[in-house]
C-alpha cells in the first residue's frame, strides 16, 4: 500500500493516492461530496453515510462510541499520538487485510481533528457494490446450508490469518448478489497469535444472531442454520 499523510493545525489525513490523488480535506466530510445518502443495513457504532464524485462511490464513518460512554463522550476519543487514533489504526489494519487478499473494502482515507487530549475521527473506504447485511437479508429470506457455510469459511480465513474483529455480529457481515461474503468495521480489531479469541469471536455472532431472532422481527434463522456455518468454520 502507498499512503500519504497530510498535517495540519489541528489534526492529520492519512490517504492512498492510488485511490484519491489529490486529496481534498473536505472529503471527509459529509458535507464535502455532492452526492450524499444515509447508508442502509447498518447498525453500531458511528454515522454511515453513502458518499458519491469524480473520484467513485464511497463510504463515509465518522467515529462514536458506543455503550455509556457513548452517552456521554459521544465522538471524542482520548489522544495518545497519531499513529493510536481509530483511523489510522483501521485504515492500515484494512490495508493489510487487502493486501493479503482478505474481503474487506479498501481504505480510502482516514483523519483525526484534535483539541488538546481530545480528538475526533472520520475514515473513508471504497463502497462495496451490491452487498446487504446478513441481519437485513435474514429480516427477508432464510439461507440455504451453503450460504451459511460460505460465511463460516469466510470467518475462519480471517481466524486463520490471524485477524480478530472486535464487534463480529450480523451487521458487519456483508452478503453480495453472487454469493460472496464480506466483513466490515474493524475499529479495534488487530491481528493476534492462535487463541481463544477465535472461540470469543464466533460466540459474539451467535450472540448477535440471537438477539435479533429475539426481537420479533421475524429474523429467519434456526439452530440447523448455525450447525451449518460451524461446518463452514470447522474446527474450533
Amino acid at each position: 500500500m502507498d499512503e500519504r499523510i497530510l498535517t495540519s493545525a489541528d489534526g492529520a489525513i492519512l490517504y492512498d493516492p492510488r485511490i484519491l490523488n489529490h486529496f481534498d480535506p473536505s472529503r471527509l466530510q459529509a458535507d464535502g461530496w455532492p452526492v450524499l445518502s444515509a447508508a442502509p443495513d447498518t447498525a453500531g457504532r458511528g454515522e454511515v453515510r453513502f458518499v458519491e464524485g469524480d473520484e467513485g462511490r464511497f463510504v463515509l464513518r465518522h467515529y462514536h462510541r458506543g455503550g455509556l460512554v457513548g452517552r456521554v463522550l459521544d465522538d471524542q476519543f482520548l489522544w495518545r499520538g497519531a499513529s493510536a487514533t481509530r483511523p489510522f489504526r483501521e485504515f492500515r489494519l484494512l490495508a493489510r487485510l487487502a493486501e493479503m487478499g482478505l474481503p474487506v473494502p479498501e481504505p480510502a482515507a482516514a483523519g483525526y481533528r484534535r483539541r488538546g487530549l481530545i480528538y475526533r475521527a472520520d475514515l473513508l473506504t471504497r463502497r462495496l457494490e451490491g452487498v446487504r447485511s446478513l441481519a437485513g437479508v435474514l429480516g427477508d429470506r432464510p439461507l440455504a446450508p451453503g450460504e451459511w457455510e460460505r460465511i463460516g469459511a469466510t470467518i475462519r480465513r480471517f481466524h486463520d490469518a490471524g485477524v480478530c474483529h472486535a464487534d463480529l455480529n450480523a451487521h458487519n457481515i456483508q452478503l453480495g448478489a453472487n454469493g460472496e461474503v464480506w466483513l466490515l468495521d474493524f475499529d479495534r480489531g488487530r491481528l493476534r497469535p492462535p487463541g481463544s479469541w477465535r472461540r470469543g469471536n464466533v460466540d459474539r455472532l451467535r450472540r448477535s444472531l440471537d438477539k435479533l431472532a429475539g426481537t420479533g422481527g421475524g429474523l429467519h434463522f434456526e439452530e440447523t442454520d448455525w450447525q451449518s456455518l460451524l461446518s463452514g468454520y470447522g474446527d474450533r
